[in-house]
C-alpha cells in the first residue's frame, strides 16, 4: 500500500473547523475530497450532459452524470488492486468529466471555436475544482473545493497548460493559461511530464467504461448490434475507422474482434431481443468485460514496474496490447455507429448553434445577462481574455436543458444587440 505523505494532503487554503462539529471528523482527506465532488453541483449537472447519445433519448441512456459514477467504480477496483488509494481513485474518476459543456464533445469544440482563450474540458475541469465550485472562499478568493495536492493531481490527465513556452499550442492540456500557478501547484514532487499512478488508473477506466457500457447503451437502443463481429467485410471497413479515429492499426482490431468472437457472451448478445434472458446476458456481458479488463490491466501493471510501490509519481499503467485493441474496438462500435447516422449529425450541427447563439447573447449583453456569481468575476476581470472567460466559464457550467432556454431567450433578442 502506497503511504501518501504530508505534501500530499497539503490543501492551498487553510480551513476552519466546522463550526456546527458535534465529534471529531474520522475520514481521511481523500475521502473528504470524495464526499465533496459526490455533494458538488458541478457533478450534479451532469446529469443533463451527452454521453453518447442525448441524456433524453430513451429511457435510460448513460448520461455524463451515470458514466462518471461508472468510471469512480472501475477506478476504485483497479486502484485498490494496484494499493493506492480506493477513495483517491475513485475520486479522480467522478471528477474526470466535471468539466464537460452541454453536448459533450461536440459542445467542446464548438466553445473552442468561439473563445479566443480556448477551451478544453480537462483543464475546466481544474479549473472548477480549484475555483469555480463553490465551497471555500477566503478573504474574496474562490479556492473551489479546496481539494488536497493529490487529489487535484489525480484529476490532471494532461499535465500542461494550453501553450507552452515556444508559443505552440498544445491539442489537450489540464490547465488554462490564466490558471498554470495552481497546475504548478498541484504538480510539486513530479520530476517528468507524466501523469500520477491515480490519473492514469483513471484514464483507462474511462476507456473501459466508455467501451463496454456505451455498447450497451447502443445494442438497448437498437443502434449496435455486435453481429458486426462476423460479418468480416463491414469489420474491416469499421477497423479502419476505428484505427484513424482512436489509434493503432486496423489488423490489430480486427484480431481483437476474433478474441471477442470466442466469448459466449459476446455471441449471446449479438442475438439481443429484449426478452428477460437476453437482458440479463447482456448484464453478465458488461460485467465480465469489464473483469476482464481491470484483472489484466492490474497484473500487467503489478508485473512491470520492478517491484516498486506504486502511488503518484511512482510508476507507469501498463495496458496490455490485446486489451488495448479489445477497447478500441468496442469504442469504435459505440461510437461510429452513432456518430455516422446522418440524423446524428443533424442533430451536432443544432446543438451548436444553439452554443454559439447562446455565447453571442452573453457577451452581448454582459454582466447583466450572467448569472450574479459569474457577474462579480466579470466585473473584476482586467482584459477582454479574462471577461471572455468568464462567459465561457458559465456556459460550460450549463445543463442541456437550460441552454436550449436561453438559446431561445437569445433568439427572440436577436437583433437588439
Amino acid at each position: 500500500m502506497y503511504v501518501y505523505n504530508a505534501a500530499d494532503t497539503l490543501r492551498r487554503a487553510d480551513e476552519a473547523p466546522k463550526g456546527a462539529q458535534l465529534a471529531p471528523d474520522s475520514r481521511g482527506d481523500f475521502a473528504r475530497d470524495r464526499a465533496r465532488v459526490l455533494h458538488s453541483a458541478a457533478l450534479r449537472r451532469l446529469a443533463d450532459k451527452t454521453q453518447v447519445v442525448g441524456p433524453r433519448d430513451g429511457d435510460t441512456p448513460r448520461t455524463r452524470l451515470t458514466h462518471s459514477l461508472e468510471v469512480a467504480q472501475i477506478s476504485r477496483g483497479i486502484g485498490e488492486g494496484m494499493g493506492l488509494s480506493p477513495d483517491l481513485c475513485e475520486m479522480a474518476g467522478l471528477t474526470h468529466d466535471i468539466g464537460h459543456p452541454p453536448y459533450g464533445h461536440n459542445g467542446e469544440v464548438a466553445l473552442n471555436e468561439v473563445a479566443p482563450c480556448g477551451f478544453e474540458g480537462n483543464a475546466q475541469t481544474l479549473r472548477i475544482l480549484a475555483r469555480l465550485e463553490p465551497k471555500v472562499l477566503i478573504d474574496g478568493t474562490s479556492f473551489g473545493l479546496n481539494l488536497t495536492r493529490a487529489s487535484l493531481d489525480a484529476a490532471v490527465k494532461y499535465p500542461v497548460t494550453r501553450t507552452n513556452a515556444d508559443g505552440s499550442v498544445n491539442r489537450k492540456y489540464s490547465a488554462y493559461d490564466e490558471d498554470a500557478a495552481v497546475l504548478e501547484w498541484v504538480r510539486e514532487g513530479h520530476v517528468d511530464g507524466a501523469p500520477p499512478m491515480e490519473a492514469q488508473v483513471m484514464d483507462f477506466s474511462d476507456d473501459i467504461a466508455y467501451s463496454v457500457h456505451d455498447v450497451e447503451d447502443g445494442i438497448v437502443s437498437g443502434r449496435v448490434s455486435l453481429r458486426v463481429l462476423w460479418d468480416f467485410v463491414e469489420l474491416a471497413a469499421l477497423a479502419e475507422k476505428g484505427a484513424a479515429a482512436f489509434g493503432g492499426d486496423a489488423d490489430s482490431l480486427v484480431d481483437a474482434a476474433d478474441r471477442l468472437r470466442s466469448l459466449p457472451a459476446i455471441a449471446a448478445a449479438s442475438e439481443f431481443d429484449y426478452s428477460l434472458g437476453a437482458w440479463t446476458g447482456l448484464k453478465s456481458l458488461t460485467s465480465q468485460l469489464v473483469g476482464r479488463y481491470v484483472g489484466a490491466v492490474t497484473r500487467a501493471t503489478l508485473g512491470g514496474n520492478d517491484g516498486i510501490t506504486l502511488g503518484r509519481q511512482h510508476g507507469r499503467l501498463v495496458v496490455p496490447p490485446d486489451v488495448e485493441a479489445e477497447v478500441r474496438l468496442l469504442k469504435t462500435v459505440a461510437v461510429l455507429y452513432v456518430m455516422d447516422q446522418p440524423s446524428h449529425q443533424a442533430r451536432q450541427d443544432r446543438q451548436r448553434d444553439r452554443i454559439y447563439r447562446v455565447h453571442e447573447y452573453l457577451r452581448a449583453g454582459a454582466p447583466g445577462t450572467l448569472d450574479t456569481m459569474f457577474q462579480a468575476w466579470f466585473n473584476a476581470a482586467e482584459t477582454d481574455l479574462e471577461r471572455e472567460r468568464v462567459i465561457v466559464d458559465q456556459i460550460a457550467s450549463m445543463t442541456e436543458s437550460r441552454l436550449e432556454r436561453t438559446a431561445k431567450k437569445a433568439a427572440a433578442f436577436e437583433g437588439y444587440f
